[in-house]
Order: C-alpha cells, then structure tokens, then sequence
C-alpha cells in the first residue's frame, strides 16, 4: 500500500524537481537506512543500493560533506541539526558543528556585483578600503572587513548570489517530501515534518533579509545595555540594503580558540554568568531573544567583552508563553518533574494516543538525574531538547519556543565551559530566575496596565446595581431555589447576611468612590490639601471602610467557623 502512494506522489512530482530530489532522496537513503527513506528514493526510480558500498558505511564526516555538496540551504540545514542533541548522536552533532562557520566562499568579483546592484554605487566610490578576503563565509553570505570614507572600520555582510531563488526551489522539494511523510508515516505522523519544515523556512526567510538584521542589531544593542560585559556591532544603515549588511568592526577572538592561558586573564565565571543572565531576560522579559548563540557567533574582544555577532536569527515569545517557560524551567532546576509535565501539557497540543502517564514518568526521571548536576554536569538546554524527544514519542507537541529555548541554553552552556570549564548553568538559571521574576513584575506594572484595571473596576461598579436587582427579582419571583439540611439553616442565613452586608458595603464604597470624582470637578471654597475638600472627605472615608472591610475578610471571615452541634 506504501508503494502505490508513494508511486501515486511520483506521478505528481514535478519533473523540474527530480534531480534535486533525486540527491535529496539519496541522502536520506545513505544516512538514514529506513523503509520509509527506501520508499522516498523510488518516487525517482532512484535505485537505493546506488552509491553506497556495503564494506564502507558513511561516517558522521561524510554527511556533513555531503549536506555542503548540496548547497547553502542543506548547510543551513546541518547548523539547525548541529544544535539538536535530542535528535542525533553526539558523533553527529560535532562533526555537523564545523558547518557553523567554515563554508567555502565565493569570488570577490561577485561580492563588487552585488554591492554595486543592492547599494547602488561602485565599491571604490562607497569604500575607502575593501579587503577582497573574507573574514568568514557562512551558508547565507560572507563577511569582509572594509573602511568607510570617514575612516571608520566595518565589516559587510554580503549575501550569496542567486541564493534566494535556490533556497525557495529547495524548499518546494522538502515540502513535497515533508508532505508525503507526514501523511503516509508513522514517524511523520509523530514528528509533524510538515510543521517542522515551517519554522525552517521562516528562519531562512528572516535570515535572508538584511535590513532586519539591522533593526535586530539596534534592538538588542539597546536590550543589553544593562549587561556592562556584553556588546553587539551596530549598523550603519546608509551601506545596508536587503542583501548588504554593514555593521561596526568588532576586533576579538572566537570563544572555541581560547587557550587555557588567556582564560587566565579574566572571570569567566562571571562573564558565562552575565551571558546567562542576558540570554534569560531576552527570552523572559524582553519576549525576543537571539535563536542561534554558537559559539562562532561569540567573540571575547581584547578588552574581555562579549561580543554576539550574527543576529539574523530572532524569535519571539508571548507574555502567557513566557510566564510557562519560568515555570517549567524552575520546576526543571528544582526537580519537580510532576510539575514540570503537567507544565509542559499545558502549553502543548496532544494527539489522540498521547500518553500521558507515560510521559509524567519519563521526564520525571529525567529531571530527577538533572538533580546530580554537580557530579554529571548536565544542563537544562539538553533536559528541554529531551522533553521534546519523549513529547514526541509519547503523543505530545510541544510548541517551537520550547525547542528553540532548549537549543539556544545548549549553546549558551557550550559557551559557558569554553569560557570557564567549570561552568555549572543551571545553578546559573536558579541564581538569575529570582531577578528575572522581578523585572517581569515591574514590566507588567506599567500605567497602561493600571489604567485598563480602573477602566475594568469602574465598569464592574457601574454593572453592580443592575445585576444585584437581576438576582433580587429572581428571588423575589421564587425563581430561585435553595435546598438545604435544618442542621445548616442557621449557619447559611448567617452566611447569607454576611454576603448581603459585603454586597451594601461595597456599593456604598463605590458610591463613596465615583461621587468623589466627580466632586474634584466642582470649584468649592472649602479645600484640603488643594482639593476641594467634599471630595476629599469622600475619598478618606472610602479608604476607611475599604481598609475595614478588607480586616473583616482576611482576619474573621477566614477563622473556622464552629462546627453545629
């Protein structure tokens, strides 16, 4: 049955796709050995014993060679694999990571078309200086160091060319295969490629665009300004287009190079500390973080500040996404995995096998392992990618916040050991989560906030009297019907009274309340405080019986009552 969908899809495939596909299809068939991938390699007539000998099995090297024959987009795609502990083996991830930051470059000549297409005037005439070596190349673009006609250093991004047009002709081919998978797999079914592969091409999307990058730049420059260890390169946003980025030169050394000497020069305890610190209140307060911190986005400049390069990649998080993030991540570092399941659950969609016994179980074993960090040293970046393995093979998907935030502490924690090896970061997250509660509450307390509280109060006041009459007319009409024990008669008229008297009391405050107001727009002689004194008098008695009202609900209200004898 597989094999006649599968060759029903290959019908419909569109035949200017096949050779790439045909490569694609390969390539899961080499690395991947399955009957589903065997299945994906028919849609081409593509036999799957091709190009693979039985005495040689690939390495992990080999298939990050393989992804760099195949161009920009399956680099782009090794990067995301790079970081993703909770889907492949640590031989895999090492040896996909040399992707992040060691790509081939292309020709200077192309850079000058480029520039002069996307700024609009020759290299020589916007650039005192452009060195024809790159400082780097990387899936999407490469990085040269220049100097502007006022003598100041840069460095400019320059897009790959042609890069859109094979990224989107890429994309349509995964599409066609996330398509077929998600509908005739079971492991599509569980992983829900389809989804996957979204997040993939909006991550390119936001990638491909410079002049975000820019306004990524400018915003996190003003983000980190509480962070005195911590900086970012600004754009300068005359010389910056959609394909050309230039951006201030920052002079420094990639974290991954740092000699066991150097380290002796400063803390790195408390550099790693304060990058946690700034990743956290990104994600928890400022509700948009950068998505990609490996480590050859990060230098240590001379001056033994943290520099974050490459801010292509952002993500945004929801205030009520943000709020079970906290929750899930204390739960994690105080080892309640109950509490972290249920937390979990929460903010995920569950299909119709989910389990969730099963999934309780397993990740409270899980965090009761993170509980021994001192001796085993493992990190709440790998625990969240984790919670996301055993969400899938229990029923449950969790959201892409999730996963996103479970790679960037991976990546941090990297960081973190390369800058003290030491370094323990969920004792980091304990310490920072305390002033990140803090800073979410004083954002949360804002005037607008407080203004939309008086708006809610004055109209529940305002609604009060009628929906009171509403309840009254129906008692009144018998419409209403109590049934109760005689044992309980007295003990509920006595209630009764006491939710009546609240009731009166609180109408006379709001009364007190909204007659106040509007006295302060009347000119009196008689004045307290340089208000008219009327109204004062009314907001003084409000406060009173407010405050005496509150005493009899938290102090006799709360007591026990004597139970009937």
């Amino acid at each position: 049955m597989l094999r006649a969908k599968t060759n029903q899809l290959a019908m419909t495939f569109k035949t200017s796709h096949l050779p790439r596909y045909k490569e694609i299809a390969l390539l899961l068939w080499r690395h991947g050995r399955s009957d589903v991938f065997r299945s994906l390699a028919q849609l081409s007539d593509l036999k799957s014993e091709e190009g693979i000998s039985k005495d040689n099995q690939p390495t992990p090297r080999e298939l990050a060679e393989d992804l760099e024959k195949m161009g920009p987009t399956f680099v782009k795609l090794g990067q995301v694999l790079s970081s993703r502990a909770d889907l492949l083996p640590d031989s895999y991830l090492k040896a996909l990571s040399r992707l992040q930051d060691n790509v081939k470059p292309f020709p200077f000549g192309a850079v000058e078309q480029i520039v002069q297409e996307e700024l609009g005037v020759r290299l020589s005439k916007a650039f005192l200086e452009f060195d024809p070596v790159p400082l780097a190349a990387a899936s999407l673009g490469q990085v040269h160091r220049a100097r502007l006609r006022d003598g100041r250093q840069v460095v400019v991004k320059v897009q790959r060319p042609d890069i859109r047009k094979q990224i989107a002709e890429d994309l349509e081919v995964m599409e066609e295969m996330a398509i077929f998978l998600d509908e005739h797999t079971e492991m599509g079914r569980r992983h829900r490629f389809r989804e996957l592969l979204e997040q993939f091409r909006k991550t390119l999307v936001q990638e491909l665009d410079y002049e975000r990058e820019a306004n990524n730049l400018t915003l996190f420059a003003h983000n980190l300004r509480e962070f005195p260890h911590i900086c970012s390169p600004l754009p300068v946003l005359d010389y910056t287009s959609r394909g050309v980025l230039t951006m201030t030169y920052i002079k420094g050394q990639k974290i991954t190079e740092l000699s066991p000497l150097l380290r002796l020069d400063f803390n790195g305890t408390a550099l790693a500390n304060e990058l946690f610190h700034a990743y956290l209140k990104q994600v928890l307060v400022d509700g948009v973080f950068h998505a990609d911190p490996h480590p050859g986005n990060v230098l240590l400049t001379d001056d033994h500040y943290i520099a974050l390069l490459d801010l292509g990649m952002v993500d945004h998080v929801m205030p009520r996404m943000q709020e079970n993030l906290i929750k899930l991540l204390l739960a994690i570092s105080e080892g309640r995995g109950e509490d972290a399941a249920q937390t979990a659950i929460q903010i995920s969609q569950t299909a119709d096998n989910f389990d969730q016994a099963a999934f309780t179980r397993r990740l409270g074993t899980l965090v009761a392992e993170m509980q021994d960090n001192t001796l085993k040293q493992l990190d709440p970046g790998r625990s969240l990618l984790e919670i996301t393995r055993v969400a899938g093979e229990t029923g449950l998907f969790v959201p892409s916040e999730l996963t996103l935030l479970g790679k960037t502490l991976l990546q941090l924690h990297q960081i973190g050991q390369a800058l003290e090896p030491s370094f323990n970061p969920n004792a980091a997250i304990r310490t920072h989560l305390q002033a990140i509660l803090s800073q979410r509450v004083k954002k949360d307390f804002t005037s607008g906030n407080f203004l939309s509280s008086v708006l809610e109060l004055k109209d529940f006041a305002g609604q009060l009297p009628g929906r009171l009459n509403k309840v009254l007319d129906a008692v009144g009409k018998g419409e209403i019907e109590l049934k109760m024990r005689s044992a309980d008669t007295l003990q509920l008229l006595d209630g009764l009274q006491k939710i009546a008297n609240r009731i009166a009391a609180g109408l006379v405050l709001a009364a007190l309340i909204v007659g106040a107001a509007l006295l302060m727009q009347v000119k009196t002689r008689f004045e307290l405080f340089g208000y008219p004194g009327l109204a004062i008098l009314f907001f003084i008695a409000a406060v009173a019986g407010g405050a005496f009202l509150l005493f009899e609900i938290f102090f006799r209200d709360t007591k026990k009552p004597p139970s009937p004898k």
